[in-house]
């Protein structure tokens, strides 16, 4: 089930909710939260709550068992408890992708490995990142174990973001699980948030989608109007999927009493990659930079070391993301942009006018977004060849469902609007009363837009639910 469908809109969102407001006290909101994600989950394979549910049960018990010991005997059961998430993620993740490579490796010596085609479960990176949160700040001390097992399993499993994020680590969401309370304030205000995440992906990342599929999957060999026009298509598509995906999350959590942390802020206004990493995915970055970066040394061991931590932590991000060289590649991508900037480059980018900053930044993300979409290696050279020109300039030839419609242009245009100007906020003098009343007619239409775009069918599943 994805946010941007019929079931999920009209039946269960609205039965979830009536339900969740009847009951009264926290301990039951959680068994209502936990029974609907659980339901959620099992949606489109049943067989998945399995191994969500193994992972909360393995992890409830690893954390008491990390909590009652010290020294060398608590590192130990925190790093069994770790290479246990690690493990699961790995098999149903990247095994197909090990021993691929492995046999690629060994072709023509007549070896050669079954690839065991396990299915992916949706979200498993996700889920699994929350478990590692709650693991290594147990083991830190930042938090005490939970003994309410029904609390740990809300935390992994609570819909709005268990498929798709944000990132939320255990120590900033603990006392919420025990306490938390529903108010109209909030609700309202949670709601808004969800209905501009739905526009965001309804009205803009599906419509734009049409043409970045078209020419990323159709097209062998792109011209440079096409290659463009696909680039920037998807890098429109990918920004307002996941944020449109990130907003909802965050709406539906303060609805429900919790707050989820911001997950995007106009990242592509940055000036420099090292901003842009400040400003995209940020409770991925954060997660990164909190249980991988400095757990390596980060920047204490001197500039070599600094640069092979950022390097690898940023093609373990990649490879996150997915099975696949080109995610790979495209963490080596933007590690490589950090480590020059960080080498002297970001002292030029401060002194440049910010639009040439931004122009900077702005191209190397996107030159980072053909790795992140090619199917392989050598279909990521052919679009980087149509980039500059080498298969014609201008020619533009679309199939008839990846047409240019007025819808698509118009998506594209507000999306890169949106995307790419810092708008000021309104003036005090105008922000009453017309700002609100603007504000509810806006938000009225987006939802009656919205709507309307999935009753009638036009909906794609979110781009990071394969991850």
């Amino acid at each position: 089930m994805v946010f941007s469908s019929v079931p999920f809109l009209f039946y269960f969102l609205p039965l979830f909710f009536i339900v969740y407001c009847t009951v009264g006290g926290t301990p039951a909101k959680n068994v209502v939260l936990l029974l609907a994600s659980l339901i959620f989950y099992a949606w489109g394979e049943p067989w998945f709550v399995l191994v969500l549910a193994g992972q909360i049960g393995f992890n409830y018990l690893a954390v008491l068992a990390i909590d009652r010991r010290n020294g060398r005997a608590r590192r130990a059961a925190t790093a069994v408890s770790i290479t246990v998430n690690l493990l699961l993620l790995g098999v149903f993740k990247y095994a197909d992708f090990v021993i691929g490579s492995v046999n690629a490796a060994l072709q023509g010596t007549g070896w050669s490995f079954a690839l065991p085609g396990l299915a992916l479960p949706l979200g498993i990176s996700f889920f699994t990142f929350h478990s590692l949160s709650y693991l290594i700040d147990i083991h830190r001390g930042d938090v005490r174990a939970n003994r309410n097992l029904l609390q740990v399993a809300v935390y992994i499993a609570m819909f709005p973001q268990l498929v798709a994020g944000p990132i939320i680590r255990y120590h900033t969401i603990s006392h919420l699980l025990a306490d938390r309370r529903m108010t109209p304030g909030r609700a309202s205000a949670g709601m808004r948030i969800f209905i501009i995440g739905l526009a965001q992906k309804v009205l803009i990342a599906d419509e734009v989608a049409r043409v970045a599929d078209h020419i990323f999957d159709w097209v062998n060999m792109p011209s440079m109007a096409e290659a463009w026009l696909g680039l920037s298509a998807y890098s429109v598509q990918i920004y307002f999927d996941f944020m449109g995906y990130s907003n909802m999350a965050i709406g539906l959590g303060l609805a429900l009493g919790l707050r989820f942390p911001r997950n995007f802020n106009k990242p592509y206004t940055s000036r420099s990659i090292t901003e842009f990493w400040r400003r995209w995915h940020m409770s991925l970055s954060q997660w990164l930079r909190d249980y991988l970066y400095i757990p390596l040394g980060g920047s204490r061991g001197g500039a070599l070391a600094t640069y092979r931590n950022l390097w690898l932590v940023f093609i373990v991000c990649g490879l996150w993301h997915g099975a696949n060289w080109t995610f790979a590649i495209w963490g080596a991508h933007h590690g490589a942009f950090l480590i020059i900037e960080r080498m002297g480059l970001r002292r030029w980018l401060d002194r440049m006018p910010a639009i040439v900053a931004r122009l900077y930044a702005l191209l190397a993300v996107m030159s980072g977004w053909v790795w992140f979409r090619a199917h392989d290696f050598t279909h990521a050279l052919a679009l980087f060849r149509g980039l500059i020109g080498q298969y014609g300039i201008g020619e533009l030839n679309l199939e008839t469902h990846a047409r240019l419609y007025p819808s698509t242009v118009a998506a594209l245009c507000v999306g890169g609007l949106i995307a790419l100007v810092r708008w000021p906020k309104p003036a005090r003098h105008i922000a009453q009363p017309l700002y609100p009343l603007a504000d509810a007619l806006a938000t009225s239409a987006m939802l009656a837009l919205a709507l309307l775009s999935v009753a009638a069918g036009a909906y794609s599943p979110f781009l990071y639910f394969r991850f």
